[in-house]
C-alpha cells in the first residue's frame, strides 16, 4: 500500500478540503441476552464491503491506539498467524457509541513480533477481516519507546513520580525520547495511508501518542482530530519536570478536542497551557476552550464508562454461574471484601493490606467472620519497582495470616493468576464491599464493574438462588485518588495514605445498615448504567464534531519547526499587510489619517527600554513633515512620557491615555476629555488596588491623571489570573453608580472614565479632518491590543458616513496573527518598522534625504 504522507519530518502537506458531514447519532446497543458481543462482523470484509480505500463518501472514524484490539497466535500445524477480536478491549467497546452503519478504522501495533517478510501479508489480512492497520513498530524501537520512554518516564511522572534517585526512577533519556518521537511518527504515516480527509475523523488514545497530533497536523492542516487521555495529568509543579514538556503539550494542542476523565486533570492542563506557554481559557457556552493561534481547542471532561452488554453476557454463562456456587460455599458464614488490582506501586495493594490489618486489631469481633480476596493483575511494566511491591505485598499478607488466621481461616487471600473474566464476575456478584486504594490511577473501572455485577441479571438470580425483586446492595471504598471517584457520590471516599481512616471504613461499609447498602446502590447504578461506553463514545464525537465545524470557514497557515509546528487560523478575509500594496495607495492619495499604537506597535511589548529609538523618530518625523499627511499616536500611556518621548516630532498629534487628553501638534494646547472631567471615583479604587497588591506578590499599581492600572504580568500566573477577575468583580461592584468603567486586559485591570477610548479619538480627528474641507482619502491604523480594536471598529463607522465624497483606502492593522476587526496583520514591531519606512521612502520625492532607511517593495502577502 503506497503512502500519502511524507518522510521529511518537515514537510508540510496541504488539499483542497471540502466540507465537514454530519456526524450520526447513533444508540447505544446493550446485550439483553446471553452470549458474546454481536456485531462483531460488522467491520469484516465477508461482504466485500470493508476494503478502506473503497469506502467512497461513507463518513469513518479512525481509531489510533498504541495497540489495536486484537488477540494474535501462531497456528502450530500451517504456522500462519490467527487473528481474533479481543473482547475486553475499550477500543472494540466504543464502537457501540457509534451508529451502525459508521465504518470503523483501527490504528496500532500487533502484541506479538511479526517477522519483517511476513508483515505485508498480515497487513493485508488485518485490513481485509478487521479493518485494522498494523504499525509494525520495529522492535528495538518498541522496546526504547514503550518499556523506556513510556514506562520509565511518562507514566511514572503522570502518576505523580518524580526520579528523585536512579534506583526508583529513571532520569530523562533523550534517545528514548527520540524513540518516542519516531514511533508517534510510524503511527501518522500509517494514518496517512488509509485517512480520507474530506470524511475522516481521527480519535488518538493515551499518552503514548502524544505528540502524534503534530505529525497530522502538519500533513493536514484541517484535519478533524480528537484525542482521550486515559491516565492522569499531573498538576504543573510535577509536569513542568519534564525536559520536552512544551513539544507535549504543542502535541495536544493541535487537536480540535482533548478529553479527560475528571476536572482535575483538565484543570492541571490548563494550567500547565498558562504557566508554561503563556494561553488563556474560557468558557464559552458550557464549553472550555483554549485559544490557540486562531484555533479553538476545546477541553472535555467526561469519565468512560463499561459496557454493560458484555458484562452481562459474562454473567449470565454457566461458568459464571458454576464459580459462584463454589465461592458461596468457600465463604459461607463469612462476608468477603474484593480488591481487583494491577500489580504496580500506585494501586496500594500494601496499604490495603495494612489497612485490614488494623481493621481487624481494633475490632476482635470480626476476626474469624471477615476475609480480603486480593486478585492481582499480571503487571504491565517491569522493574524494580514492580519486584519490590510485590515483595511488599506477600510479606504483608503473610504477617497478617499468621496473625490473625486459624488453620481454617485465613484474613487474606492473594490470589496471584491469570484470573478469567468469568471468575472475577463471580467475585464481584459476592463480595460485600469492593475496595480500591489506588494511591494515583486514570479513570478504574472496578467499581463500576462491581455495581454491575452487584445488580446482576436472571441467570444469575438463578444461580444465587435469589427471587428477581430481590433488593440489590452494594458498598464501595474508594481511593480520593482515582478518576472514577466523583461520579461515586455514594462511595466511601478515603485517603489511602491513612491506614486508619482506611480501616474504618472498611467497618462501616460492612456494618452498615442493609437499606442504606440499597439506597447507595440504586444511586450508583442508575449512573453506571446510563453512562457507559457507548454514552462515552457517542459523547465525544459529538463534541468532535462540535469543535471542527468552522475548519472550512477559515484560512490555515501552518508555522514552526519540528515539534514546535502549529496552524494558525483565522478569518478568510484576514491576510498579511503587503508593503508594496500600502505604498501604492499612499502614493496617489493627498488626504491621509494615520493612527499607530505605542507598546507593541512602534516598542516591543516585551523590552525593558520603552523609549522610541532613533530610526522610530526619524520615520514619524518624516511622515508628519509631509503637508498631506495627519498623523496621531494613540496610546494608553501618560502625557508626559509621549511628550517628552516624542518631542522631535512637532506635527506629530498624540492622545495619550486612551484619548482623555489630546494634543494636535508640539505648539498646540492639550485638550482634555469633558466626560471624564469627574475623576472622584479614583479615591474608591486605588484603596481596593492596594489591597489587591499587598495581597499579590508581583503586583503593582500604575497611577495615570485620568485612571488606574493595576498589573499581575511579574505574579503567579494563576493567583494574578484569579485575582484579576476578583479585582474586576469588585471594582464593578463599588463603581456601579460612578462615571468610570473596568477594563481586564493583557496581565492588567485598568479603570478609566465613561466615554473615553481609542475609537473616539480615532472619530474626533476623522471628523475635524472632514469639517476642514479635507476629508481623508487614505486611513490607516496599526495596534496590537484590544483597546485598539475600538480604533478599528471606529474608523469602519466612520468612513461608512454618507457625507463623505469618496470612500477612503482603509488599511487596518493589527500587529500579530489573532482574530480582530482589522482586515490586515504584520508579524511584529520590526514589520511594522519596515512598512513605516516603506512610507516614509514614499514620502519624500529624492530617497538620498533619508540615508538610513532601506527597504525592500517585495510582497509579504
Amino acid at each position: 500500500m503506497a503512502s500519502r504522507s511524507c518522510a521529511n519530518f518537515l514537510h508540510l502537506a496541504s488539499g483542497n478540503l471540502l466540507d465537514i458531514p454530519q456526524t450520526p447519532r447513533g444508540l447505544p446497543r446493550v446485550m439483553t441476552v446471553p452470549g458474546i458481543i454481536s456485531d462483531m462482523d460488522s467491520c469484516s470484509s465477508n461482504d466485500g464491503d470493508s476494503d478502506v480505500a473503497s469506502s467512497g463518501c461513507r463518513e469513518r472514524k479512525i481509531i489510533v491506539a498504541n495497540m489495536l484490539p486484537l488477540h494474535a497466535k501462531r497456528d502450530r500445524e500451517t504456522s500462519k498467524w490467527r487473528f481474533s477480536w479481543d473482547e475486553d478491549s475499550l477500543l472494540l467497546h466504543l464502537k457501540d457509541g457509534f451508529s451502525p452503519e459508521m465504518e470503523v478504522v483501527y490504528v496500532g501495533s500487533l502484541k506479538v513480533d511479526i517477522d519483517v517478510n511476513e508483515q505485508e501479508e498480515v497487513a493485508q489480512k488485518l485490513l481485509e477481516d478487521f479493518n485494522c492497520v498494523p504499525t509494525f513498530v520495529p522492535h528495538d524501537l518498541q522496546k526504547k519507546f514503550y518499556l523506556g520512554f513510556c514506562k520509565q518516564h511518562l507514566w511514572p511522572l503522570f502518576h505523580y513520580m518524580l526520579p528523585m534517585c536512579p534506583d526508583h526512577g529513571d532520569r530523562f533519556d533523550r534517545i528514548l525520547w527520540q524513540a518516542y518521537v519516531s514511533a508517534n511518527k510510524i503511527f501518522a504515516d500509517k494514518v496517512m495511508e488509509v485517512i480520507n480527509p474530506d470524511d475522516d475523523y481521527v480519535w488518538i488514545h493515551d499518552y503514548h501518542l502524544m505528540v502524534l497530533p503534530t505529525f497530522l497536523r502538519k500533513h493536514l492542516n484541517r484535519i478533524k482530530l480528537g484525542f482521550f487521555l486515559h491516565s492522569p495529568f499531573p498538576s504543573s509543579e510535577i509536569y513542568r519536570t519534564l525536559p520536552v514538556r512544551d513539544e507535549i503539550l504543542r502535541g495536544l494542542l493541535n487537536c480540535d478536542l482533548i478529553g479527560f476523565h475528571t476536572f482535575d486533570y483538565a484543570r492541571h492542563f490548563l494550567s500547565c497551557c498558562s504557566r508554561m506557554l503563556g494561553l488563556d481559557y474560557e468558557s464559552k457556552r458550557g464549553h472550555i476552550g483554549l485559544d490557540y493561534f486562531g484555533r479553538t481547542v476545546f477541553i472535555k471532561i467526561l469519565p468512560v464508562g463499561v459496557h454493560m452488554g458484555r458484562l452481562e453476557s459474562v454473567l449470565n454463562l454457566s461458568s459464571t454461574a458454576a464459580r459462584v456456587k463454589e465461592i458461596q460455599k468457600q465463604f459461607e458464614g463469612k462476608k468477603f471484601i474484593l480488591g481487583i488490582d494491577d500489580m504496580d506501586i500506585f494501586k496500594g495493594i500494601s496499604l490495603k493490606l495494612l489497612a485490614v490489618e488494623q481493621l481487624l486489631q481494633q475490632h476482635p469481633d470480626l476476626q474469624g467472620k471477615i476475609v480480603l480476596v486480593q486478585i492481582v493483575n499480571p503487571a504491565r511494566g517491569f522493574g524494580k519497582d514492580v519486584q519490590e511491591a510485590k515483595k511488599e505485598t506477600y510479606m504483608t499478607a503473610k504477617k497478617i495470616n499468621e496473625v490473625y488466621g486459624s488453620p481454617n481461616y485465613q484474613p487474606v487471600i492473594l490470589i496471584d493468576r491469570p484470573v478469567p473474566r468469568y471468575e472475577k464476575s463471580a467475585y464481584y456478584a459476592l463480595a460485600e464491599c469492593c475496595i480500591v486504594n489506588a494511591v494515583r490511577d486514570g479513570m478504574n473501572l472496578v467499581p463500576y464493574k462491581y455495581i454491575v455485577c452487584r445488580q446482576g441479571t436472571p441467570g444469575m438470580d438463578e444461580a444465587l438462588g435469589v427471587k428477581p425483586e430481590y433488593p440489590r446492595t452494594s458498598m464501595l471504598v474508594v481511593s480520593e485518588f482515582i478518576g472514577c471517584s466523583p461520579s461515586l457520590s455514594g462511595a466511601i471516599r478515603v485517603n489511602p495514605w491513612d491506614i486508619d481512616a482506611v480501616a474504618e471504613a472498611l467497618n462501616t461499609a460492612i456494618t452498615i445498615p442493609e437499606s442504606e447498602k440499597q439506597l447507595r446502590h440504586e444511586k450508583h447504578y442508575r449512573y453506571v448504567s446510563t453512562h457507559d461506553v457507548a454514552y462515552w463514545a457517542r459523547s465525544f464525537v459529538m463534541d468532535l464534531d462540535r469543535a471542527c465545524q468552522d475548519h472550512y470557514s477559515k484560512r490555515c497557515w501552518g508555522i514552526g519547526l519540528g515539534l514546535s509546528f502549529r496552524v494558525v487560523s483565522l478569518s478568510p478575509n484576514f491576510r498579511r499587510l503587503a508593503i508594496d500594496h500600502i505604498c501604492s495607495a499612499y502614493r496617489r492619495t493627498s488626504r491621509r489619517a494615520i493612527f499607530l499604537d505605542y507598546d507593541g506597535t512602534l516598542v516591543p511589548e516585551a523590552s525593558i527600554i520603552k523609549t522610541p529609538s532613533p530610526e522610530v523618530i526619524s520615520i514619524i518625523k518624516t511622515l508628519c513633515d509631509d503637508p498631506k499627511n495627519t498623523v496621531f499616536i494613540v496610546s494608553g500611556r501618560g502625557r508626559a512620557s509621549l511628550s517628552d518621548w516624542l518631542a522631535p516630532c512637532e506635527k506629530l498629534g498624540i492622545a495619550a491615555e486612551h484619548g482623555y487628553f489630546i494634543r494636535w501638534s508640539k505648539d498646540s494646547e492639550w485638550e482634555t476629555s469633558p466626560v471624564g472631567a469627574d475623576l472622584e471615583w479614583k479615591k474608591i479604587v486605588e484603596p481596593v488596588m492596594s489591597l489587591y497588591r499587598e495581597a499579590t506578590d508581583g503586583s503593582s499599581i500604575e497611577t495615570k491623571e485620568s485612571g488606574l492600572v493595576w498589573h499581575h504580568q511579574d505574579a503567579d500566573p494563576d493567583f494574578g489570573s484569579c485575582q484579576a477577575k476578583e479585582l474586576l468583580d469588585h471594582l464593578e461592584s463599588v463603581l456601579a453608580n460612578e462615571p468610570a468603567v473596568v477594563h481586564r486586559g493583557q496581565h492588567i485591570v485598568e479603570v478609566k472614565p465613561q466615554g473615553v477610548s481609542k475609537g473616539l479619538v480615532a472619530e474626533k480627528v476623522l471628523s475635524r479632518m472632514v469639517n476642514g474641507g479635507k476629508p481623508p482619502d487614505f486611513v490607516m491604523c496599526v495596534g496590537d491590543d484590544k483597546s485598539d480594536e475600538d480604533m478599528f471598529q471606529s474608523i469602519l463607522t466612520s468612513v461608512s458616513n454618507p457625507s463623505l465624497p469618496v470612500a477612503p483606502e482603509i488599511f487596518a492593522c493589527t500587529v500579530g496573527r489573532k482574530p480582530s476587526k482589522a482586515r490586515y496583520y504584520l508579524d511584529d514591531t520590526a514589520d511594522v518598522l519596515k512598512l513605516l519606512k516603506g512610507l516614509a521612502t514614499a514620502t519624500i520625492s529624492k530617497p538620498r534625504c533619508l540615508p538610513e532607511i532601506k527597504v525592500s517593495f517585495e510582497s509579504n502577502a
